[in-house]
């Protein structure tokens, strides 16, 4: 079967780098109305480019996600200017390293602000906007963390676990809005931060790689071209019953 995302519109929050701009290309390319968010408008700039003879097309929302009313104002651009929202993926999250013993307050509020407080008020949003029109498919980035973590993710793990509530609170009580809501499992990622914080460590992305297929029992880590088509088949019509679940991508990957 065929998938396609076409006249569909669909907001992905952090959608400027890593996965969330492999996605936002993808769904336009599917035919999609993308609408990025995020600070930075020069990646931005590039992806639109990037796009410009797809079938469908991406725009940029500046948004600054550490505040609610920039949330709102982001979604209320939306609904302004095409008056409904097919597909919302929080792609944006932060993943500091931190044990129980060593996190910090602020780092702790850092990770909660982004991780799961602007989750939670950009979920807020899209159900209402969704309410509106017809439902739609919810996509919230999840991590093998989010039961227990690694001992140096402790506030990372509890955020991606309340997220993981926040995905099945929503796919339970709004299904009968036709709004559905699945927690994407992101496996053992060679994302921009996690290369970053690895370098910062002294680990080299060769390193990383080879630390991975050790503990990963499909031997290499996930990458974006695992995960994208993923998110497309969740954002699709192909998905119409597939709700409140813990969509895994990663390899069998368990922590």
């Amino acid at each position: 079967m065929e998938i396609s995302l076409s006249k569909k519109v669909i907001v992905i929050s952090g959608g400027t780098k890593g996965v969330g701009r492999e996605l936002a290309l993808q769904c336009a390319a599917d035919g999609a109305t993308v609408i990025i968010s995020g600070r930075d408008e020069n990646s931005a700039t590039g992806i639109i480019a990037a796009a410009k003879n797809l079938p469908g097309t991406i725009e940029f929302k500046k948004t600054d996600l550490h505040s609610v009313q920039s949330i709102r104002e982001l979604f209320s651009y939306v609904a302004g200017k095409y008056n409904k929202l097919d597909g919302f993926v929080n792609y944006a999250g932060i993943t500091p390293a931190a044990s129980l013993t060593e996190c910090t307050e602020e780092l702790f509020d850092d990770v909660f602000d982004i991780d799961i407080k602007a989750a939670f008020f950009c979920c807020q949003e899209a159900v209402k906007l969704m309410q509106q029109s017809n439902g739609g498919s919810i996509v919230l980035v999840g991590s093998t963390h989010h039961t227990r973590g690694n001992k140096d993710r402790t506030a990372y793990a509890c955020a991606k676990g309340a997220l993981y509530t926040l995905s099945n609170h929503i796919g339970k009580h709004y299904a009968e809005d036709k709004i559905r809501c699945n927690y994407l499992v992101m496996g053992w990622t060679p994302t921009d931060g996690e290369l970053a914080l690895r370098k910062s460590q002294g680990m080299t992305e060769e390193e990383l790689r080879a630390e991975a297929a050790k503990a990963i029992p499909m031997g290499r880590m996930t990458e974006t071209t695992d995960i994208v088509p993923a998110m497309i088949y969740l954002l699709s019509d192909v998905s119409s019953m597939v709700t409140a679940t813990e969509f895994k991508v990663n390899g069998g990957e368990l922590i």
